[in-house]
């Protein structure tokens, strides 16, 4: 059980990093997002283009890559939606359970399927070294590529998710989620 643990925490320490860059992501979306407002303003005011496809793409690929990868970081911090009207009535011990059923029934063969048959889509991106149709607009291959790096990611954290709750249904930690309380 150490063993797994350990791999939890790795898990959990790398979607966390993810989580952090993508916050800075967000950042930066906010940042080209004015700069996209406010150099159309000042084109439309001076009859002068001043905006162009690349940052209206770049905006778009910053909120694509935020969605996609952000997802594992909120699963880690346990901020997924819940019926917390029915889960805050159960015990600790039977949420662990639901959450592990969850998880290896539902979340992980999702997962699975996004994974099986977003693969393609992606190898005939890169096969094609595909290209945003608009004029000045960026390679699309990368951000479809994505899409599997995300899945994978939210299976990676899914997986730790039920090593947390497996070692606080044996004793092995005080909560199912914190850190806090693991025997060594």
């Amino acid at each position: 059980m150490q063993l797994l643990l350990l791999i939890s925490r790795g898990i959990d320490a790398f979607t966390g990093a993810v989580g952090r860059l993508m916050g800075w992501a967000a950042l930066l979306l906010v940042l080209i997002g004015v700069y996209n407002a406010i150099t159309r303003y000042l084109g439309a005011m001076f009859g002068v283009q001043l905006a162009g496809n690349v940052w209206i793409e770049t905006q778009t690929y910053l909120f694509n890559l935020i969605f996609l990868l952000g997802a594992a970081y909120l699963l880690s911090r346990d901020g997924h939606i819940r019926v917390d009207v029915l889960s805050s009535r159960f015990s600790a011990r039977t949420r662990a359970w639901i959450d592990i059923v969850g998880t290896v029934f539902l979340l992980l063969p999702f997962c699975w399927l996004a994974i099986y048959y977003s693969w393609d889509y992606v190898l005939r991106s890169w096969a094609v070294l595909e290209q945003s149709p608009n004029p000045g607009g960026l390679p699309r291959y990368p951000i479809k590529t994505v899409i599997i790096v995300a899945f994978v990611l939210l299976m990676l954290q899914g997986v730790s998710e039920v090593i947390k709750r497996v070692a606080f249904l044996r004793g092995w930690r005080s909560t199912p989620t914190d850190a806090e309380g693991e025997k060594s």
